[in-house]
């Protein structure tokens, strides 16, 4: 199985659509086998997907994603994790043991939080919805 994390700083990187990393697993029988950390070169939103899908990945665990996103994951075969924060690792180990805490219906509807400045998986100031592309 191969796992891409949304990936920064060895967090789980809040904005999918944003990402300039993804930290990629592969595993066997529940134990990491390789990572390595690859650049998206610039790729964004919908294109994200098929940079993913190049790399033959399974499942996605990420922070907040958009609703096209998330179709074109569905499209691609990719399972989506969403709503995770915190270590990326430690996310990974969690998914491979069945008890990984995330968001099934993680969605974002809007892309500048009206200006409010929050960041995506927070909800500052009253801004609608817990996450972003």
């Amino acid at each position: 199985m191969r796992i891409a994390v949304t990936y920064e700083n060895g967090e789980v990187f809040q904005h999918f659509g944003h990402t300039a990393q993804f930290k990629i697993y592969d595993a066997e029988e529940g134990q990491i086998t390789k990572e390595e950390v690859v650049d998206t070169n610039g790729s964004g939103h919908g294109a994200l997907s098929g940079f993913l899908s190049g790399l033959k990945v399974d499942a996605l665990i990420c922070g907040g994603i958009g609703g096209g996103a998330r179709m074109a994951l569905a499209e691609a075969g990719i399972q989506l994790y969403g709503g995770v924060m915190g270590d990326a690792d430690a996310a990974v180990k969690a998914f491979l043991a069945g008890n990984l805490a995330y968001q099934p219906d993680i969605q974002c509807s809007h892309h500048s939080h009206d200006g409010h400045g929050g960041h995506c998986g927070e909800d500052k100031q009253g801004c609608p919805g817990s996450g972003c592309h």
